[in-house]
C-alpha cells in the first residue's frame, strides 16, 4: 500500500468528474451530481455552501481548511448536514495531480485519479463540523477586534465616501430619480425574501438594480434587472445579457476586471464607475445620489458574522454607506419570515367562486348535467344548513 493510502471508512467510495476552481463561484455553473468540485476555499461561507448543495454535488474536495476556527462560519456544517461528503485540507497536491474533467475517486480520506493516489485529507463530517463551529464561537472576540480595527482604518482612508459624487450615466440617473429602487444581492436568504417581495415588485414597479449574481437571483423569480452593477465576478452570461443596462464597478485606480467577462459575453462599450468599497454598498449610494424615493435592499450584508463569513476587508464600507443613506434605506432581509407567502382566505374564496362560475357555465349547457348540478346544489345547501 502506498504512503497515504488507507481503507475507506465504512466502505465510503465516491467517483465523479473533477471540476477545479480556486474560486468556488467560478465553477458553480458547471457542477452537478456527476461532478466533484476541487476548490481552495478557506473558511467556507454559508452562501457558497448553500449554492453547492443546490448544485446537487455529493462531495467537495477542499485544498484549504473549510473551518479554521478563526470565526464561526456555517458553510461546512451546512454541507455536512445536507449529506455532502467533505474531504478537507488536501493541499496543493489536488490541483497538481488532477486536471479539469478527470475521473476521480474518493476512498475515505484519500483522493485518487485513474486508480493512483493523489492526496490525503481529513473527512469533515457533521459532528466534527458542528464541534468546530461551537469552538470557533469562543474565538469570535479576536475576530471582532480585527474587524473593528479594519473599520476604523477604512473610515480613515475612505472617509470621502460619505461626500463623494459618483459619475453615474445620465440615462440611469434619469430613470432612478423619484422612484423606489430595489437592490438585489445574492446573499443570505435572498431567494425566500425575493419571493415574499413579489407583490411589492408587481405593485410598485421599482427600478431594479442587480449586484453581480443578483441578476441571476432575479431571473430565478421571473424579474429582469433594470441595471446590472458590479465587477461581474459571480454573474452568468445570461444574467449579463438579460439586464436592460450594465455599469461596471471599477477600482479607484481605474482598473475594471469586470469588462473582461462582459467582453466574452459579447457585451461591449460598457461604462465604468470608480469607487472604493463593496459593489452592494456603491449600488445603494448610486440610488441615493440619483434621488431614489426609497431604497429596498435584498441579500445585503448587515451582521458581523456575515462580514467575516465573506472574508472581505472592504465590508467596512457598509457602515459608512448606511450612515449616509439613513432612513431612506429599508433592509428586506428576513422579510420572508416576517411576512411569509401564503394564500389569503379571501383570495382562496374568490378563486373557488370563479371556478364554480366557470363550471356552472359548462354544466348548464347540458340539460342532463344541469339536473345533476341542481341535485348537488341541494345537497350542499342541506349540508351547510342554508
Amino acid at each position: 500500500m502506498r504512503n497515504g493510502e488507507n481503507s475507506p471508512p465504512n466502505g465510503m467510495n465516491l467517483t465523479g468528474r473533477a471540476v477545479l476552481g480556486r474560486k468556488t463561484k467560478d465553477i458553480v455553473a458547471r457542477l452537478s451530481e456527476e461532478t466533484i468540485p476541487i476548490i481552495h476555499h478557506e473558511n467556507l461561507d454559508r452562501v457558497t455552501a448553500e449554492t453547492l448543495v443546490d448544485s446537487g454535488v455529493r462531495a467537495v474536495v477542499n485544498a484549504a481548511g473549510s473551518a479554521t476556527g478563526t470565526y464561526p462560519n456555517l458553510g461546512p456544517f451546512i454541507l455536512a448536514r445536507a449529506g455532502v461528503y467533505i474531504l478537507d485540507r488536501v493541499g496543493e497536491a489536488a490541483f497538481e495531480g488532477v486536471r479539469d474533467g478527470d475521473e476521480v475517486e474518493l476512498r475515505g480520506d484519500s483522493l485518487y485519479r485513474g486508480g493512483r493516489f493523489v492526496a490525503r485529507g481529513e473527512h469533515l463530517d457533521e459532528e466534527t463540523a458542528e464541534r468546530r463551529l461551537r469552538e470557533s464561537r469562543e474565538a469570535v472576540g479576536a475576530a471582532l477586534e480585527s474587524f473593528a480595527k479594519n473599520t476604523v482604518e477604512f473610515m480613515h482612508v475612505e472617509r470621502d465616501l460619505l461626500f463623494s459624487t459618483f459619475d453615474v450615466p445620465q440615462e440611469i440617473a434619469r430613470r432612478v430619480r423619484g422612484r423606489q429602487v430595489l437592490i438585489v444581492v445574492r446573499g443570505y436568504d435572498y431567494r425566500q425574501d425575493l419571493i415574499a417581495l413579489r407583490p411589492y415588485i408587481r405593485g410598485e414597479r421599482p427600478f431594479v438594480i442587480a449586484v453581480d449574481g443578483g441578476a441571476d437571483a432575479l431571473l430565478e423569480v421571473g424579474c429582469r434587472p433594470d441595471l446590472l452593477f458590479g465587477d461581474m465576478d459571480s454573474v452568468s452570461e445570461r444574467g449579463m445579457r438579460e439586464a436592460r443596462s450594465v455599469l461596471v464597478h471599477a477600482y479607484p485606480n481605474g482598473g475594471a476586471p469586470g469588462l473582461e467577462p462582459l467582453g466574452r459575453a459579447g457585451i461591449k462599450n460598457v461604462p465604468t464607475l470608480r469607487a472604493p468599497g463593496l459593489s452592494e454598498d456603491i449600488a445603494i449610494l448610486i440610488a441615493e445620489q440619483c434621488g431614489a424615493e426609497l431604497i429596498v435592499a435584498v441579500g445585503t450584508h448587515v451582521g458581523l458574522v456575515e462580514f467575516l463569513d465573506k472574508g472581505r476587508r472592504g465590508a467596512s464600507s457598509t457602515f459608512l454607506t448606511r450612515l449616509k443613506v439613513g432612513p431612506r434605506l429599508v433592509d428586506a432581509k428576513g422579510v420572508s419570515k416576517l411576512y411569509p407567502t401564503r394564500v389569503s382566505p379571501v383570495l382562496l374564496i374568490a378563486l373557488v367562486a370563479a371556478g364554480l362560475t366557470a363550471v356552472s357555465a359548462v354544466v348548464y349547457s347540458s340539460e342532463q348535467m344541469a339536473d345533476i348540478f341542481n341535485l348537488l346544489a341541494i345537497r350542499l345547501r342541506l349540508l351547510l344548513g342554508i
